[in-house]
């Protein structure tokens, strides 16, 4: 991977971090509208998955899904007001945070049903491959949508018709409050590859650089005609589920899972290959914040939807 590329991983996992911690804050202001999921301890996967992708590629995001929306180049400014619930949002106040759609972006949205988005990839996916565009869609999801009916069938059909889809779990082994042993009798979600003749990769999602060469393998495989992919990323959430559920993880887990924050780690690794200056790092860091400051001053300044436009982009 050269400077340039690095740079610009690097850049985009301060983007999210500090978008996740500027919300939280801002959460606590009471200034954001419904639950907050947040990202923070799993940066290296959004971003290293949709640096492989193309602008016109499609991402299908989940419930936690402000990663995978600023990785794909979603507007700070118009994912916080939408998390503000100002009609300057991208969905103009009417999704929040779990549901931001950008066909500009590439994205499909996020999804508060569990393994929601897993049919919706198909769908992208086939018309993709029915147009012969090229085009390849990511398909992001957590380890509670793999017991979930519709992982089985989407890989099913995405096998049978040979579909130009990317799928990536984001293992962070809590669903909510149940640990994934209560949820799943097998210790890697990406050896069910193997029941629908499909190659599967697991591998440590706090890995950047290691995330980025396995989904681009997939990636380009998926846009030669060859089909689907899955990939399981080892990862672990930082925070509780949302801000309104409280932690119930062994707190000891939770500090041993922050030692290997893929954010300092990334850092370290450019750092002793002489990538990148300390210097060059703050003055990013800096500019990432002065984004943040300038998009939470625009939600701010958003006006809040009257109510005269309730009924405005429904479909009678």
């Amino acid at each position: 991977m050269n400077r340039k590329k690095s740079i610009e991983l690097l850049d985009l996992m301060y983007r999210i971090r500090f978008f996740e911690e500027r919300t939280m804050k801002l959460f606590r202001e009471g200034l954001i509208v419904g639950a907050l999921h947040h990202y923070i301890g799993e940066e290296a996967i959004a971003v290293g998955a949709c640096a492989t992708a193309e602008e016109d590629d499609y991402v299908v995001s989940t419930h936690r899904g402000h990663g995978h929306c600023i990785a794909k180049g979603a507007d700070l400014k118009r994912m916080m007001a939408e998390l503000m619930g100002r009609e300057t949002g991208y969905s103009k106040a009417r999704g929040g945070s779990m549901h931001i759609f950008s066909i500009e972006e590439g994205l499909l949205g996020g999804n508060g049903i569990v393994g929601g988005g897993l049919p919706i990839a198909l769908g992208s996916a086939l018309s993709g491959q029915y147009r012969d565009s090229g085009q390849v869609t990511l398909c992001f999801f957590a380890e509670g949508a793999a017991a979930r009916g519709t992982f089985h069938e989407s890989l099913n059909l995405a096998s049978l018709w040979k579909l130009p889809v990317v799928y990536i779990c984001e293992n962070n082994l809590w669903a909510a409050t149940t640990y994934i042993n209560y949820s799943l009798p097998i210790e890697n979600i990406g050896d069910r590859a193997s029941a629908y003749g499909i190659p599967g990769k697991v591998i440590d999602g706090n890995d950047v650089e290691k995330v980025y060469d396995t989904v681009d393998e997939a990636v380009k495989r998926a846009r030669a005609g060859k089909g689907p992919t899955l990939i399981e990323c080892k990862s672990f959430r930082h925070h509780p589920h949302c801000m309104v559920i409280p932690d119930t993880r062994p707190q000891d887990e939770v500090m041993e899972w922050k030692k290997k924050d893929p954010i300092p780690r990334f850092e370290k690794r450019l750092l002793g290959k002489k990538v990148i200056t300390k210097t060059e790092m703050e003055k990013i860091r800096g500019k990432v914040n002065n984004m943040l400051d300038e998009a939470e001053e625009f939600g701010r300044k958003s006006s809040v939807p009257g109510v005269e436009t309730v009924a405005e982009g429904l479909w009678a």
